[in-house]
C-alpha cells in the first residue's frame, strides 16, 4: 500500500503523522512530499522512506497513491500561505487514493461541523484510520 503524506510550511503535522505510523507499522513504506524543502526534511527525519519536494512530486505521487494524508488545505488551491498550487489541489482532489485530511481552520477557510481538537488528537485519529485500513 502506498501511503503519501503531503505537508508544507514547517512539516510539523506530516512529521507527527509519520512518527506515529512508523511506530505501529515500521514495515510500511511512507512517501513524504513537502511543498518546500523544510517540510520534506522534517518528514524524512521522522522516518519517511522516500521524500521529494515541490509541485511535480505532489502531482506524480498522487496518481498511484493508495492513501494520501495531509492538512485539508492540500485540496484547496493557494492554501498553506500559497504553497498549494492549483495543480497540487487538482491532483490530490482527483486522485483515486483514499484521502485522510486533517481539519485545520486557518488560511480563510472553516470546516463546519468539525469539533475543535488539538493537532495531536487529529493525528491520533488519522493513525487509527490508517490502522483500520492496513
Amino acid at each position: 500500500m502506498k501511503i503519501v503524506v503531503i505537508d508544507g510550511q514547517g512539516g510539523r503535522m506530516g512529521k507527527s503523522v509519520i512518527e506515529q505510523l512508523k511506530k505501529s507499522h515500521p514495515e510500511q513504506e511512507i512517501y513524504a512530499i513537502g511543498t518546500n524543502s523544510i517540510a520534506t526534511a522534517a518528514m524524512l527525519k521522522s522516518g519517511a522512506d522516500y521524500g521529494a519536494t515541490g509541485e511535480n512530486p505532489c502531482v506524480v505521487n498522487s496518481k498511484d497513491a493508495d492513501i494520501i494524508i495531509g492538512p485539508i488545505g492540500i485540496v484547496l488551491a493557494d492554501s498553506l500561505l500559497g504553497e498549494i498550487t492549483p495543480a497540487i489541489a487538482a491532483a490530490v482532489g482527483s486522485s483515486r487514493a483514499y484521502k485522510i485530511l486533517i481539519p485545520i481552520n486557518r488560511c480563510n477557510h472553516y470546516i463546519a461541523g468539525i469539533r475543535e481538537s488539538s493537532l495531536s488528537e487529529y493525528i491520533r485519529l488519522v493513525c487509527e484510520k490508517v490502522d483500520s485500513m492496513l
